[in-house]
């Protein structure tokens, strides 16, 4: 591994594009709602993903290490991860993008609550305080800009994506906590992607959701760039920067995320931005930084 702190420009691009293709998961997302019931969608996602991460296994013969040991944790984390999405996707039928992807990106300090409480050795420090009151702040100011508009469903969507963000967060506390930090990546994210297939395409029976109802080229297209491009490359691609630089190194372009995100929002599906969620989003991004620099 390649431990400067500095990253090459091609690694520094690469990442940048990474946080651009995730800061549009949730506009794509908005849009593939318009034609497929949301857990459906989230459900054909995992499903697409997985094969084509088990072909890339395949291709690249990636041993998978020894699954004695990552089976209840990977099964843990895949129930997590779909649950993430289950909560994210039908958020979105609420609420907009651009407060989805200012609400998901408070995963971190979930992480960095949970990591303090279950991760020997990951401990909170000046930096991780400061950050996670930042990105309080933040949160408050984003809820208070909701709570001035008369609309229930909206906070209702606010709150579940928040609620995926704390499950994103238990997702990554167990992984570092458990026998999965020490499997390939590959492992864990294909018990993350299948587990979470299987779980997604019971409740969406469960709710009885209709599927697949208006079907477009362009519901199709959000649906192949969700499953293409952030399912699996962006993922693939991630792992391959992870095991070649300093983990801290990335994560420090993580802020930029939710900043392409709201942006995508504000261009692609003209959502209104205010100068709380303005505010909000600069906390939020000055509290990831703090997060990854303890």
């Amino acid at each position: 591994m390649n431990d400067a702190r500095t990253l090459p420009p091609s690694a520094a691009a690469a990442q940048l594009l990474l946080c651009m293709i995730w800061g549009l998961g949730q506009v794509a997302t908005k849009v593939g709602n318009t034609g497929i019931s949301p857990i459906w969608q989230a459900a054909l996602r995992s499903i697409g993903a997985t094969l084509l991460l088990v072909a890339w296994i395949a291709w690249r013969r990636i041993p998978l290490g020894d699954r004695s040991a990552t089976l209840v944790p990977g099964i843990v984390a895949g129930v997590l991860f779909g649950l993430e999405f289950v909560f994210l996707f039908v958020g979105l039928v609420y609420t907009t993008a651009v407060r989805a992807v200012l609400l998901l990106y408070s995963a971190p300090f979930f992480v960095a609550l949970g990591a303090h409480l279950f991760v020997p050795g990951d401990r909170f420090t000046r930096n991780k305080l400061l950050g996670l009151s930042a990105a309080f702040a933040g949160l408050l100011l984003a809820f208070g800009d909701r709570l001035t508009l008369p609309d229930a469903h909206a906070l209702v969507g606010d709150l579940l994506c928040l609620g995926a963000a704390f499950m994103w967060g238990a997702t990554t506390v167990v992984i570092k906590a458990t026998a999965l930090r020490r499997a390939p990546p590959e492992t864990t994210l294909l018990y993350q992607l299948a587990i979470s297939a299987v779980l997604m395409v019971a409740l969406s029976y469960a709710f009885g959701e209709p599927g697949v109802f208006a079907p477009t080229p362009l519901v199709w297209g959000a649906l192949a760039f969700q499953t293409v491009a952030i399912a699996w490359a962006s993922y693939t691609v991630w792992f391959w920067l992870v095991s070649r630089y300093r983990a801290t190194t990335l994560h420090a372009f993580t802020f930029l995320t939710p900043l392409f995100g709201v942006l995508a929002g504000a261009l692609l599906l003209g959502e209104p931005v205010s100068p709380a969620l303005i505010a909000a989003l600069a906390l939020i991004a000055a509290g990831i930084v703090l997060v990854n620099r303890a």
